[in-house]
């Protein structure tokens, strides 16, 4: 995995800690969303992943799993139909994911309200 960004111009990628290199791939505001419904619902088409992720635009979503497929945690599959149709789904590499997204869920489900004082 190529670490991009600012890690990767400051540091070497072996002295990246664990949560830096976890965050190469999945940070940003829309990627484990993305990762997540893949994960929960199976393939999507582009279409669909719009509807399930309300407040990403068409570009950011090219752009965001345009980056996951780079990334080697989803893979993109286009039919030679017409119109053409192309889904979006996880590799294996990507199910890697899972323990990372069940724990978010968890943490996210625990804290909705906000800490307990």
């Amino acid at each position: 995995m190529e670490v991009s960004g600012r890690a990767a111009a400051t540091t070497e990628p072996l002295d990246l800690c664990p949560v830096e290199t976890t965050l190469a791939v999945i940070g940003g505001k829309w990627k484990a969303v993305l990762i997540f419904h893949l994960m929960h619902g199976g393939t999507h088409r582009f279409a669909e992943l719009r509807r399930k992720v309300p407040g990403i635009s068409e570009r950011v979503l090219t752009s965001q799993l345009r980056e996951l497929v780079r990334d080697g945690v989803v893979r993109r599959e286009v039919f030679p139909e017409i119109p053409p149709r192309v889904e979006y789904s996880l590799t294996e590499y990507g199910e890697t994911l899972r323990p990372v997204t069940d724990a978010m869920c968890a943490w996210g489900k625990r804290h909705r309200s906000g800490p307990a004082d």
